[in-house]
């Protein structure tokens, strides 16, 4: 017991000290540690119990990766005062508590540095496995070493929202597409064909995709494409986006929109209404997420839901399931989550 006494009195007990206290391999301790079948339940109990009574903190850098689990996995989101983002977190975080996991959680800030920063440290041993959203840097600069070293390092990624295509992993979407698609079809069955198309997201896939669906769905409606009714904000300061379209709606006739966000949507509604418009009765807004904004807008505003809570569930169990199986029955998928329009007060009812 001298040894225990001395050595607390010294440093933090370690891995090794214990195997040398009991003149077993560290492996042994390691196993012994994670309640392996390979070690006696004497020796087990043994080492449990010094383990216990010395205060002893795992260091995960130091056990064996083929046989610790830590029931903790990472979730990283590109910014942290978005809405959706805020409830995948809550999709993950019910999922996870339900099945037993703690999570860690980092924010991006929509860095390449910071998330590959972010990913090396979660990888050092402090969990099993990471759900993300990919920075904005990272996704223009389509620099991706950082989640092939991951993967590779025995960590399994589920990439959720903002996805590449490139990297072999479990993948959580919305159809972007078809909402965009279904946003239109909506605004045209309420009598509106001058429909504008207003992205802050041109720049990432899934605001092209939205792009993509809203020229699909005026070719459906039977629509001419104008060009000049699509309107890319590059201007990352929300407060400016009715200085950026002011000019461009007393320029053109614009009876319906289309957005890829909420606060440029909202930005549209307070221009439309100074230029003499009545939402929604010549004049309808949807946009894309359901956030707090959409229901806390005058009048509210009428969505195309990504059921964040649902996505963040989803890639949460994917990625519990993955870590509960054996690896040679792991395979990634994709999996869509279907996107709803919710009715509000910013476009007419569709019946």
């Amino acid at each position: 017991m001298y040894f225990v006494v001395q050595f607390l009195s010294m440093k933090k007990l370690t891995i090794k000290d214990i195997a040398h206290h009991f003149n077993v391999s560290i492996s042994t301790v390691s196993k012994a540690l994670n309640d392996s079948y390979e070690i006696s339940v004497s020796t087990k109990e043994k080492i449990q119990k010094f383990a216990k009574e010395n205060n002893y903190k795992p260091n995960f850098n130091a056990l064996s990766l083929k046989n610790r689990k830590t029931k903790t996995i990472g979730i990283i989101i590109p910014n942290m005062l978005n809405y959706f983002f805020a409830q995948v977190f809550k999709g993950v975080e019910k999922v996870a508590n339900e099945r037993g996991y703690k999570i860690i959680s980092c924010i991006s800030n929509e860095s390449f540095e910071k998330e590959s920063e972010t990913l090396e440290m979660l990888s050092n041993g402090s969990i099993d496995g990471i759900i993300l959203s990919m920075a904005e840097q990272t996704e223009i600069e389509k620099d991706y070493r950082h989640f092939k070293n991951t993967i590779n390092g025995g960590i399994p990624i589920v990439m959720f929202d903002r996805v590449a295509d490139s990297i072999d992993c479990d993948k959580i979407i919305t159809n972007d597409f078809d909402g965009a698609v279904s946003a239109v079809q909506h605004l045209s069955k309420t009598g509106h064909k001058k429909i504008a198309f207003i992205s802050t997201l041109s720049h990432l896939n899934i605001g092209r995709l939205r792009h993509q669906g809203y020229i699909k769905g005026l070719e459906k409606e039977n629509i001419p494409v104008n060009t000049e009714y699509i309107i890319n904000i590059k201007e990352d300061d929300y407060k400016e986006y009715e200085n950026v379209l002011t000019p461009i709606f007393n320029k053109l006739d614009i009876d319906g929109v289309i957005t890829t966000d909420e606060s440029s949507a909202i930005a549209a509604m307070k221009v439309a209404i100074r230029k003499g418009h009545k939402v929604p009765d010549d004049f309808s807004v949807i946009a894309f997420s359901n956030g707090i904004l959409a229901r806390h807008s005058s009048p509210k505003l009428t969505t195309v839901s990504q059921h964040g809570e649902q996505m963040g569930a989803a890639a949460a169990e994917r990625l519990i399931n993955k870590l509960q199986k054996p690896k040679e029955e792991q395979q990634n998928e994709t999996i869509v989550i279907k996107t709803d329009i919710v009715e509000r007060k910013s476009t007419k009812p569709l019946f």
